[in-house]
């Protein structure tokens, strides 16, 4: 296997932890097996291996070498919300639209963050999400072809996020929020201008075998995350 850049290394070492690989406690390989497995320089290895490190899944020391952390730190838990009961306890009426949906490749990234083999043939889903019939978030997801049921559901009828909350158990997850610009498109499905300020979820989720979804949603401005700690 090739791999240059250290985020695909990344994720190809949590792969491995996830899918228990690796155990906790066990010692992984050192940087320079690992760069002569991968086809890299140590370098990108070394940084991959701090990432992991100052997430808390790894834990370095000197002369001791690299294990899996028997601990992980987490750093939050959040639940999947069901979009549709997220609007309607808003006390506004929920409404829901499939724009497109159809197996095809998934792009380097999302092989790259699930831990996927490069042009892996997944199920997308990309949906719009209403509140009293404005734009309330847009769903653009990857779903594993493998979690779905015999019949498939019929995602023009439900989201792929209520279907799943309801019927797929995860055993673990990675989320992520940032803030991101609004591009044609996305201003176009919102009804705003190209360039508004958008806030993003990104969200992984696995089985114990294997990766289910990944999922990224652009909410309207205004919109406000509301959890409990």
């Amino acid at each position: 296997m090739s791999r240059t850049n250290w985020e695909d290394i990344r994720a190809e070492v949590l792969r491995r932890i996830r899918m228990r690989l690796w155990l906790p406690g066990a010692v992984i390989p050192t940087e320079e097996a690992l760069a002569y497995e991968f086809g890299c320089a140590r370098a990108t290895i070394s940084r991959a291996l701090r990432e992991l490190a100052q997430a808390g899944v790894l834990e370095r020391r000197r002369k001791a070498g690299t294990r899996v952390a028997l601990h992980p730190v987490r750093k939050a838990t959040l639940d999947i919300a069901v979009t549709r009961l997220e609007v309607e306890g808003r006390g506004q009426i929920y409404g829901y639209h499939l724009i497109e949906a159809g197996v095809v490749a998934a792009p380097v990234p999302v092989c790259s963050k699930l831990g996927l083999a490069q042009g892996a043939e997944w199920l997308h889903l990309q949906s719009l999400h209403l509140a009293d019939g404005v734009a309330f978030v847009i769903e653009d997801r990857w779903l594993n072809p493998s979690v779905l049921q015999d019949p498939a559901p019929d995602f023009a009828a439900i989201s792929a996020n209520e279907w799943l909350v309801g019927n797929v158990s995860y055993a673990r997850g990675d989320i992520a929020f940032s803030a991101a610009n609004a591009s044609g498109e996305e201003a176009k499905m919102l009804g705003v201008t190209a360039g508004a300020a958008l806030f993003i979820t990104e969200r992984c989720t696995w089985g114990e075998e294997a990766a289910i979804t990944w999922v990224r949603l652009a909410y309207a401005p205004g919109y406000r995350l509301l959890t409990a700690v």
